[in-house]
């Protein structure tokens, strides 16, 4: 949990934006970039009044500013045209937040789509994903799963020999061959959170890089699969440029090794991992340096072994949406116990946003109605669920609050409507896109009709009116 600026000073929402935005860069910024104080002292975002927008839409309510996406794709886009002088491609990680206004946006910016699931792949093809942008990744992937990729033309990364096993049976007599990556696992460690380390040997993701010639050996024997590259991640939140200036000497010798199987791989994937800052603690280098980082090693890797420069990619995931999108809450009751702490309660919690009880994840708060108030409170936010482990923020400072209140927390654009759930039967939030003072809802509130909607009830449980 965070524990967020001292007192001894008191800071008011006004003070802290003037101190949020600074950087270009949208990963370095603790706010959406288009965030300000509005007319009436309170804060606004994508030339929307955010107090209003709860008014209209509810809570609590995801905000996604257009403007820091796009900033944050175009950056990406531009610094690898900048710094490689071979083709690139950047990919959203679409885990981070799937559905169809998101996956339009990045799409419309250049950008091709990173998915692990048939779900995440059924939304992007509707939102009109080009299929030769579409990259299939996964640990466990249905026969299924990869029939529908197969069908649908887009590259398949395999995990596995699984996948490389139902990926020949699937493919059968089929003209064409399956476009096919493979992911191994660097060996290289980042300073993160356990969970999200991905790069170590010991992870549950990709082939274990002594496998390297048994597998290169077997893709080579099978026609049906055309590998045109391969891949590695190393983690997430990682605001270390050293692993990155490490993975692309890795990986050009995997490639020298891939040729002499006369392999066709032309392309490497260095996967994402670049941080945001989520508290004035959190200093993530900017998505340009990363970018640079990743070009300039993969450069002198390649004229070191003398080889032509492969197509660069890329997925970012939080460092693309991170930072766009706020969640907006509702204030309600509190608790005071004495000598102990404050409770403050929103309408809202872990099943809108689960990183805090599940990675123990840091966040910053402001009251959108009070931004000019200054904060003389040190409380602790806590979720509505039937759960003790329910805090959005342990030991947040803010100013005097009433129920009513709008409470907002930033950086959860990331992971938290991905991974939202109906704990205690609370249906999921809506979102609305900001822009230029426009909003357009881009996810529906869910309703209490649509929590029964999957359910069945068969008809020997139905009720009958009891006899008197």
């Amino acid at each position: 949990m965070v524990s967020t600026p001292s007192l001894d000073k008191p800071q008011s929402g006004r003070s802290f934006l003037d101190q949020a935005i600074a950087s270009s860069s949208p990963n370095q910024s603790l706010v959406p970039l288009t965030t300000r104080l509005g007319d009436h002292e309170s804060l606004e975002i994508g030339g929307c009044d955010v107090p209003t927008l709860v008014r209209r839409f509810g809570s609590p309510l995801y905000i996604l500013d257009e403007t820091t996406l796009r900033t944050a794709c175009r950056q990406y886009r531009d610094a690898f045209a900048q710094y490689y002088d071979g083709e690139s491609l950047v990919l959203f990680a679409s885990k981070a937040w799937s559905c169809l206004a998101v996956c339009a946006i990045v799409a419309n910016e250049g950008l091709g789509v990173d998915v692990v699931s048939g779900g995440e792949l059924y939304t992007a093809l509707n939102a009109g994903v080009a299929p030769d942008r579409l990259y299939l990744h996964g640990n466990n992937k249905s026969a299924q799963e990869l029939n529908y990729a197969i069908e649908a033309g887009i590259t398949v990364v395999a995990d596995n020999w699984q996948d490389l096993q139902i990926l020949v049976e699937l493919m059968g007599d089929r003209r064409d061959p399956v476009r096919l990556m493979l992911r191994f696992t660097p060996g290289i460690e980042c300073h993160t959170h356990e969970y999200i380390q991905t790069g170590h040997i010991d992870s549950k993701f990709g082939f274990d890089p002594d496998s390297l010639d048994a597998v290169l050996q077997f893709v080579s024997q099978q026609p049906s699969l055309n590998c045109v590259g391969l891949h590695a991640h190393i983690g997430s939140q990682i605001f270390e440029l050293q692993p990155h200036h490490d993975l692309p000497e890795v990986m050009v010798s995997w490639l020298q090794r891939a040729q002499s199987y006369n392999l066709p791989v032309t392309e490497l994937n260095v996967g994402g991992g670049l941080g945001i800052r989520y508290t004035e603690d959190d200093d993530p280098p900017s998505i340009d340096a990363w970018v640079k980082t990743i070009c300039d090693r993969l450069t002198r890797a390649c004229r070191e072994a003398n080889l032509p420069l492969p197509r660069l990619l890329c997925e970012p995931g939080r460092s693309l949406i991170g930072t766009a999108c706020v969640t907006a809450y509702s204030i309600g009751a509190r608790k005071t116990v004495p000598g102990v702490r404050d409770y403050i309660t929103v309408d809202g919690g872990m099943s809108d946003n689960p990183r805090p009880i599940t990675y123990q994840s840091r966040y910053r708060a402001v009251v959108a109605n009070r931004m000019s108030a200054a904060a003389t409170e040190t409380v602790t936010i806590a979720g509505k669920h039937c759960e003790s482990g329910d805090v959005v923020i342990a030991d947040a400072q803010l100013p005097a609050t009433e129920a009513g209140d709008i409470l907002v927390v930033m950086g959860t654009g990331a992971y938290n409507y991905s991974m939202s759930s109906n704990y205690n039967r609370l249906p999921r939030p809506a979102a609305v896109l900001v822009c230029d003072g426009e909003a357009n809802l881009i996810l529906q509130r869910e309703t209490y009709a649509d929590l029964l909607r999957q359910d069945c009830l068969p008809e020997r449980l139905v009720a009958k009116t009891p006899r008197p």
